[in-house]
């Protein structure tokens, strides 16, 4: 029986978006920017999708351009927003546990003389919304932060952060990565006073390759690349109307059984937490009040490439939590005071929708016996 616990680097795609982006291939294939009815089928089956996914976010249709992902997402809001203040100051304030589509994004800028400030997790591994105004000044041209680690599945508190530098820097441009949090944490952008706010379809049942931008009307963001005008110039190039059909139906669908959905999420976490107390050597390492989509753990002594690999062995499909990069260590997870041995051992788990109470239970037998196993091996 295949087991896939890998739903934070992807999601198997639903059947309606699928089914959504057959027809909008092979019936509604139409340009949207041609002005035959063709083109006017396929600008329909787009603003449809802008619709219902601004009715998730709380914001008007016309505030929502799509992107080819979250990178692509993160980079205009970041690259774009600095770019449309640049008179305005030449410091970045973010956190230290950022994604490399925004880590990487900084840096970048970082290199171009912009002074980057990353705000580090307390000592207890949650972000303090002080930390975060602290670090902004007069000179601050950008805030980014992510709404969830994909790591570790820490919730930022978001919904603390934003009044509190709103209050201080009421014009400050303040930018979220929402890819681990959209549809899985209460969300309304315009009652926040977000700027941009990134998403991602392939983490939420649609396909890959596209994703979406939040900005709040009013909001100058540049374009990072040109071309024909499409999405209010910020994002040219013509539309991927088969996936923004699909990823618009699976969003429509997180909405109508986000209840069931979030309820499947928290008995599959605490389920799998029961669980590993059968086995001496693990240590979760996601918080107790983390998002409950994803579980770290780590099995000190056993690196988390063999046991990656022995799992998938019986057809058990989970990431390795080191993000390893020629041997180094996490650098998230080293922000976040994990000891070596941990972080090389490291497990992300991960549950989809349908993640069911069986494939847990069968998974702690294959991971209890996997480790027993593999103990003895790298004892001798």
């Amino acid at each position: 029986m295949e087991i896939y616990l890998d739903n934070c680097a992807t999601t198997r795609v639903c059947p309606e978006a699928a089914a959504a982006c057959m027809e909008a291939m092979t019936e509604e294939y139409g340009n949207p920017s041609s002005l035959h009815r063709k083109g006017l089928s396929a600008e329909k089956i787009m603003h449809a999708a802008r619709k219902s996914i601004a009715g998730l976010l709380g914001c008007e249709p016309e505030c929502i351009i799509f992107t080819g992902g979250a990178t692509d997402s993160n980079n205009i809001a970041i690259q774009g927003g600095v770019s449309a203040r640049k008179r305005q100051g030449k410091t970045i304030v973010t956190s230290a546990v950022e994604h490399p589509s925004v880590g990487e994004t900084v840096s970048a800028l970082e290199a171009q003389g912009y002074t980057v400030k990353r705000v580090k997790p307390r000592p207890d591994g949650n972000f303090a919304a002080e930390d975060f105004v602290d670090a902004v000044d007069d000179d601050t041209v950008l805030l980014t932060f992510m709404m969830v680690n994909n790591e570790l599945g820490t919730i930022l508190p978001y919904d603390r952060i934003i009044p509190a530098v709103r209050r201080k820097y009421p014009g400050l441009l303040i930018h979220m990565d929402g890819v681990q949090g959209f549809t899985k944490l209460p969300l309304n952008v315009k009652r926040l006073d977000l700027d941009l706010f990134s998403f991602s379809g392939h983490k939420l049942y649609a396909p890959k390759g596209i994703g979406g931008l939040y900005i709040k009307k009013g909001i100058r963001v540049s374009p990072v690349e040109y071309g024909g005008g499409q999405e209010r110039g910020i994002r040219s190039g013509t539309q991927s109307v088969p996936l923004i059909a699909a990823m618009g139906q699976a969003l429509e669908l997180c909405r109508r059984d986000s209840s069931a959905i979030l309820k499947n999420y928290r008995e599959r976490n605490s389920q799998l937490r029961a669980l590993l107390t059968r086995i001496p050597q693990a240590v979760i390492n996601s918080p107790e009040n983390g998002c409950p989509h994803l579980l770290n753990i780590s099995i000190p002594g056993i690196p988390s490439e063999i046991l990656l690999h022995a799992l998938e062995e019986q057809e058990i499909y989970v990431s390795s939590g080191s993000a390893c990069a020629k041997g180094a260590l996490s650098e998230t997870l080293q922000a976040y005071g994990l000891p070596p041995e941990r972080i090389r051992s490291a497990l992300r788990i991960s549950f989809s929708r349908e993640t069911t109470a069986e494939e847990i239970e069968r998974f702690a037998d294959v991971l209890e016996q996997t480790v027993n196993r593999l103990s003895k091996v790298i004892q001798k």
